[in-house]
């Protein structure tokens, strides 16, 4: 009986993850392969090299460090933030987290690049906040240290990805039950117990995952930086567009790529490794 359920799961998996190898791991393995080629006369050759790591790590890694500082600090942002509003949706009165979790996903709804752009307009010169200031006689002419800098990516980058981690931050709090939470209070235990000894170790799946969301998406970006970053961007992205578009070396391109995924891994490795040993359950005494 076990074997055939077992079977019958495989059966109904098969389609999704033939799907999934053809969207994803294909595509994947296709850019390993060729992150270790090189590029002679604008085409790609069958010459194995470890060059193109040995560049990317040492003529990027300026770019990189930022890149991955940038994400990381995006990441704990929007983590923080998607907690506090997917606590409020969980334990607001019932009419009201429905209304807030509704918020957060009729805002998904908004194309990236609109929202890029509506960032743009907002901090321009001619923007929401330089004219409010301007009306209200607090400056005399637009701030225009508010666009073309990491303060501006870090603002739209967090604005974009902040409901896609409430979301998985909400299911966690969501299977949390309420009868221990209940049974804690009654034994004296404060809010701020309950929250860290109950509340939290059982949102730490959640929480890993927004936070990876989050990390993993702006890591890749490259739109975000030409928009609202300028010219003194360094994120790896935009090199990682340069080398697929205008200077035709896709092998470069790859290597950059994968050497962002992997500094992108070591910091998940590292965060998944903390919050085992930070937010295991604990008893409530």
């Amino acid at each position: 009986m076990t074997s055939n359920t077992a079977k019958t799961s495989l059966g109904l998996a098969l389609p999704a993850l033939g799907l999934n190898a053809f969207l994803f791991i294909l595509p994947l393995g296709y850019f390993f392969v060729v992150s270790f080629l090189q590029v002679k006369s604008y085409q790609i050759a069958l010459s194995p090299t470890l060059g193109n790591y040995a560049r990317a790590l040492r003529e990027y890694p300026d770019a990189l460090a930022s890149t991955l500082s940038l994400a990381l600090i995006v990441a704990i942002l929007v983590t923080f933030l998607g907690l506090a509003y997917a606590l409020a949706c969980r334990f607001l009165k019932e009419s009201w987290g429905n209304l807030l979790l509704a918020i957060a996903l009729i805002t998904l709804f908004g194309g990236y690049l609109a929202k890029l752009y509506a960032w743009r307009t907002i901090l321009g010169g001619n923007g929401i906040v330089n004219s409010g200031l301007m009306e209200l006689g607090l400056i005399g002419e637009p701030i225009t240290a508010l666009l073309y800098n990491d303060f501006a990516v870090i603002l739209a980058l967090a604005h974009y990805t902040l409901p896609l981690a409430i979301l998985p931050i909400y299911g966690a709090l969501k299977a949390v039950d309420d009868l221990p939470l209940a049974a804690a209070r009654d034994l004296g235990a404060s809010g701020t117990r309950v929250f860290l000894d109950i509340i939290l170790p059982q949102c730490a799946q959640g929480l890993f995952s927004a936070f990876a969301l989050t990390l993993l998406f702006v890591a890749g970006d490259a739109i975000a930086p030409r928009l609202l970053g300028g010219t003194s961007s360094t994120m790896i992205g935009v090199f990682i567009q340069n080398q697929f578009g205008f200077r035709v070396n896709a092998p470069l391109g790859s290597a950059l790529a994968f050497t962002m995924i992997a500094g992108s891994a070591l910091i998940l490795i590292a965060v998944a490794f903390l919050g085992n040993r930070v937010l295991r359950p604990r008893s409530v005494s």
